[in-house]
């Protein structure tokens, strides 16, 4: 696991500016981490701060042995291609990379450890994607909790779920509420040094381990348990919906959205539905129709980021006025009114 002092280089070539460097975006953001350097030879000699428009000053490089000169220790794969699987053309490098004694985190389905079997002492090889041991099948023990449970639902996979979720959970830290975030995919478990790699899981115990990583969370009188959400119910690709309701046993949901998508961005012919209705679908979904206790959504994550402020405004607005919830883009402006909403 990546240790909270050891300097990163975060690989992402020609992906600083493409929704493919998502994993690299989310370690940029978030990461307690200290940031060595961006690796993009496309945009080497910029600073990622003003590449990407996160808030966070590194220099981008173009080689591993210049990431290695300012000091990184361990090189993160921060692409995220189609598929989870390491194109050919990064081996040499990642090669490179663990020749000179860096460790590597590989958020990716293909396993880099077994490439490696000779590292130096201290260094190591964290493959993410790796089915946790000690899980079995769902009971619904969450329902019994009695702290609050907030899923993170969205409306397209890559929307921000998580950076809504983790952005609630830092408020709520500041306010002195004891709350823990459970990550439930390979950037969020990169960030915070634990969660489970929901989609290398086996789908009969999918539920289960959300149950069970719900379950270790809330112990230790925690108030409030933020699920980091996955895909979306009307993805036809999303497998992860269920298991996550049923493991996690909802009190509260979060919808995230893109504003002014109507539909998803890589399948466009498939139409996002009504947010009412499709509000009211997750609420069903998770209650059986009275099977299980019924989740009350608090309002919408608005991702409006390719807005500026004042479309940015008029958008909020708009899904306000048409959701009647309280809506906030959460990195924009602050998730204060969804945590009310929460807490009130």
């Amino acid at each position: 696991m990546l240790k909270r002092d050891e300097p990163i280089a975060i690989y992402m070539e020609a992906a600083t500016q493409a929704s493919i460097g998502k994993m690299g975006f989310g370690i940029l953001r978030y990461s307690p981490n200290p940031i060595a350097c961006v690796i993009d030879s496309v945009q080497a000699g910029n600073d990622a701060a003003d590449v990407t428009g996160i808030p966070r000053s590194a220099p981008i490089v173009a080689t591993v042995g210049e990431a290695i000169k300012l000091g990184a220790k361990v090189l993160v794969l921060g692409i995220a291609p189609s598929g989870g699987v390491i194109p050919d053309n990064w081996y040499p490098l990642i090669d490179e990379a663990v020749g000179a004694g860096l460790s590597v985190v590989n958020g990716l389905h293909d396993l880099l450890e077994p490439r490696y079997p000779s590292l130096i002492n201290g260094q190591y090889i964290w493959d993410i994607r790796v089915e946790p041991k000690d899980i079995g099948v769902a009971t619904g023990a969450a329902e019994k909790l009695s702290c609050k449970r907030v899923l993170m639902i969205g409306t397209d996979m890559a929307i921000g779920k998580m950076t809504a979720g983790l952005e609630i959970y830092r408020v709520l830290r500041e306010h002195g509420v004891k709350t823990e975030f459970v990550a439930t995919g390979q950037i969020g478990i990169t960030v915070t040094g634990r969660g489970i790699p929901l989609d290398a899981i086996r789908v009969d115990y999918a539920a289960g381990a959300t149950e069970k990583a719900v379950l270790d969370a809330a112990e230790g009188g925690t108030q409030i348990v933020i699920v980091e959400g996955q895909g979306a119910l009307c993805h036809p690709g999303s497998t992860a919906n269920l298991p996550l309701l049923r493991g996690s046993m909802p009190t509260h949901l979060v919808l995230c959205h893109r504003a002014g998508h109507d539909h998803l961005e890589k399948l466009p012919e498939i139409l996002i539905p009504n947010l009412r209705d499709y509000i009211r679908l997750y609420e069903d979904l998770a209650s059986a129709n009275g099977s299980f206790g019924r989740p009350s959504t608090i309002g919408i994550a608005l991702n409006t980021s390719h807005l500026d402020d004042h479309d940015a405004i008029c958008a909020i607005a708009a899904i306000e006025r048409e959701t009647g919830l309280p809506t906030v883009d959460p990195v924009r402006f602050g998730p204060d009114r969804l945590v009310n909403a929460l807490m009130h």
